[in-house]
């Protein structure tokens, strides 16, 4: 029996190793906005204001820069006149009544015999065409209200607002300069959203397998100093880089009342990666 006790003793220190807590390994990584928009105008026009400019917060919805629309203005207010001018639309429907008395007084007459069949032939003609007419004068009406209503939209279009919360990056033309439309052409301003953040990883291959989506990760930042925040795993690439033998993972991270910056440098820690130090600390993120 003395014999087995230091075996028993062996068993319990080894048992006791095993339930030491698994060290995270550190990766780098930078923060970025969750998105980036350059803001172009939907339709040419000068430059009459501009709200905004570069560090100002800006909310969905708001207006950010107006283009000039005197001309549209006038154009809309053409339009608006001529949809409601029933002028021709009444004068029309007179005829049309006058020219049905005259076809029912010709054929009347006609059954009597007091009045040619060719009298009557012409009184249904005129009557045809006063109905032609009536529906032509409707007609110019209803395209003045499509016009007006285009001319419209034409105005609303050249308001231009913000389509995110978020800041404004960078403001690239100014009042009284020429916004062009189109894909390629000079935004007005650059807009970010960073009321949440993402966190680009850049991790190596032997991670590959052990990072699973909605995992936690702690992200620590180059500012403010000593800071830590909670990071979601959102998205692993299902493509690995062959020369580096990396592999990129995106978190997804609250930045409430913006307090963190985008564009800094940080790390992220994953606990339960197994991956040697030495390999982990060579892969370095990209410049952000």
């Amino acid at each position: 029996m003395r014999a087995v006790r230091p075996v028993l003793v062996l068993l319990a220190v080894a048992t006791g190793a095993c339930v030491l807590p698994a060290r995270a390994a550190d990766f780098d990584c930078v923060i970025e906005p969750r998105e980036i928009i350059e803001l172009r105008a939907p339709i040419e026009g000068l430059i009459e204001k501009v709200n905004v400019d570069r560090g100002d917060n800006v909310r969905r919805g708001q207006d950010l820069v107006v283009l000039d629309a005197a001309v549209d203005r006038a154009a809309a207010a053409i339009a608006r006149h001529r949809s409601v001018m029933d002028g021709a639309v009444r004068s029309g429907e007179t005829r049309v009544e006058f020219s049905t008395a005259k076809v029912k007084r010709q054929k009347s007459l006609e059954e009597n015999n007091f009045v040619s069949a060719q009298a009557r032939e012409e009184a249904v003609t005129e009557q045809q065409l006063a109905q032609s007419e009536l529906q032509d004068a409707k007609d110019n009406r209803k395209l003045a209200e499509l016009e007006l209503a285009r001319q419209q939209e034409v105005i609303r279009m050249k308001t231009i607002r913000s389509p995110i919360d978020g800041v404004v990056v960078e403001r690239l033309l100014n009042v009284g300069e020429f916004a062009e439309a189109g894909v390629g052409r000079k935004p007005i301003l650059k807009l970010a959203e960073i009321d949440t953040l993402y966190v680009e990883v850049l991790m190596p291959v032997e991670a590959y397998g052990q990072v699973k989506a909605g995992m936690d990760a702690q992200v620590l930042p180059e500012i403010p100093a000593g800071a830590r925040y909670t990071g979601h795993v959102k998205v692993i690439d299902r493509i690995v880089d062959a020369a580096s033998g990396t592999f990129g993972v995106r978190l997804e991270l609250a930045n409430p009342q913006r307090r963190m910056p985008a564009g800094i440098r940080c790390k992220a820690q994953f606990t339960g990666i197994d991956v040697k130090p030495q390999r982990a600390a060579a892969h370095k993120a990209p410049a952000g």
